[in-house]
Parts: C-alpha cells; structure tokens; sequence
C-alpha cells in the first residue's frame, strides 16, 4: 500500500474542509455586514417602516447564518468519515491482491 497516496488525499481533505469553513465564514460575515448597513441606511431614510425591515432583517440573518453552519457540518464529515480516503484504501486492498 503507498502510504504517501493515502497521506496527501488526507492533507487535501483537510485542506478542502478548512477552506469550506473559512470561506463561507468569510461570507456570511461580509453579507450580514452588507445587509446591516443597508438596514440602517433604510432605517434612518423612513423610520415609520423599522418594525418591519427589522422582522425581515433578522430572518435574512438567520438564513445567511445557515450557509456556514451547512459548511461546518460538511467539512466534519469530510473530517471524520473521509470518504477519499476509503477510496483510496480500497484500491490499495485491490491491488495488493
């Protein structure tokens, strides 16, 4: 079995999950900051409307939350269960026979 076949499809995976995380933090945060300044701009425009934009505000908040939260659970099932790596493995155990 090559052991270094099996230790870069390990380091990529590591590498594809950290970049899944960072970039979907990267984001959420960049969008939520968007969207926050835009509120307030709304709100400072026509504050008879705030109650309003703020219910809607705060759903968009939560479904933008969503998108890392996603991330993080893909990228700990890429951590843990590593399906390349199981490829990897059975075709070592394929070719050893």
């Amino acid at each position: 079995m090559d052991i270094s076949a099996l230790a870069n499809v390990e380091g990529l995976t590591a590498l594809a999950a950290a970049l899944m995380l960072g970039l979907g933090g990267i984001g959420a945060a960049i969008g939520m900051g968007l969207m926050g300044g835009k509120f307030l701009e709304g709100a400072s425009r026509q504050p008879e409307l705030v109650p309003m934009l703020q219910g809607k505000m705060f759903l968009l908040v939560g479904l933008i939350d969503a998108i890392p939260i996603i991330g993080v659970g893909i990228a700990m099932y890429l951590t843990f269960v590593d399906p390349f790596a199981a490829k990897v493995l059975a075709h070592a155990a394929g070719a050893a026979h």
